[in-house]
């Protein structure tokens, strides 16, 4: 796999192309002789962010590493309909057979690098932070968290692994933020601990505890306003919950960090491209 990419990638290609081939591409096999060769270009049919060129790349490349793929732009770049976005020459079984699991691949990534832009783009005359969430497509989420840094956005914790979150569920079994936060202090583990709050009195109790990042969950813009007096600065505040590109701008200016944006990962529109073959 190439350097840039995560090793991860390499699994998900293997998933993908086992899921789509089975025992053969029986169309190709039939059709296509095993000695020939096809020339093509991979064409944005919309306005966006590209995104994944280098698995759709890598795609091919397991089928055949002899393949020739030439990215003409580089991932997460702004392109325009009509644009070429690849040229790419080799086995012409391998091309006919990689083609829809690297436009898969291709079109999901840019769909979701292309929603973060619109979202960074937003609010970018505010000091407010874009982030994912683990609302991924089950198995992808390593390519999925990757499309938004390439649209502009950061990540938030890749997994259940890297960094504490107390959500609501776990204050409640555990009775109150106190009696959480105080349970994982006593594991002495050394993650960030995050605490997620529905009330100011919550904020409040969050700060008495010395907790550094607090996530406000589907509170207003007003309490969100008055959750940034509180704070004083003492924590980073994460704006969560029902967010849009039409309250996003109003919530960033609030004076929060970071606005965490699951519809980035959950609901991108697929981006169009296609694969046109040529003499």
């Amino acid at each position: 796999m190439s350097p840039v990419l995560p090793l991860e990638v390499s699994d998900y290609i293997r998933r993908a192309l086992e899921e789509d081939i089975g025992s053969g591409d029986v169309t190709t096999d039939t059709i296509v002789p095993a000695d020939a060769s096809l020339r093509g270009r991979i064409i944005a049919k919309q306005d966006g962010v590209v995104a994944g060129l280098e698995v759709a790349r890598h795609v091919m490349l397991a089928l055949d590493e002899r393949v020739t793929f030439a990215a003409m732009v580089a991932d997460g770049s702004n392109v325009t309909r009509g644009t070429v976005l690849a040229e790419i020459e080799g086995s012409a079984r391998a091309l006919l057979t990689g083609e829809r699991t690297a436009l898969n691949f291709l079109g999901r990534m840019s769909g979701i690098a292309t929603l973060t832009r619109r979202f960074v783009d937003a609010v970018k005359t505010t000091k407010a932070v874009i982030l994912d969430t683990r609302k991924t497509a089950p198995g992808l989420r390593i390519t999925d968290k990757l499309a938004v840094r390439l649209g502009g956005g950061q990540n938030h914790r890749t997994g259940l692994f890297d960094m504490v979150l107390i959500k609501d569920n776990h204050i409640d079994f555990a009775g109150s933020i106190t009696a959480a936060v105080e349970r994982v202090r006593a594991s002495q583990t050394k993650l960030e601990i995050e605490v997620e709050t529905r009330t100011l009195d919550n904020v409040r109790e969050a700060l008495r505890l010395g907790v550094k990042r607090i996530l406000l969950d589907n509170m207003s813009v007003e309490m969100m306003r008055e959750a940034v007096v509180i704070c004083d600065g003492k924590a980073k505040l994460e704006a969560s919950g029902n967010v849009t590109l039409e309250n996003v701008l109003e919530v960033a200016c609030t004076g929060v960090d970071y606005i965490s944006v699951g519809a980035l990962t959950h609901s991108p529109k697929v981006f169009d491209t296609s694969l046109e073959f040529v003499a």
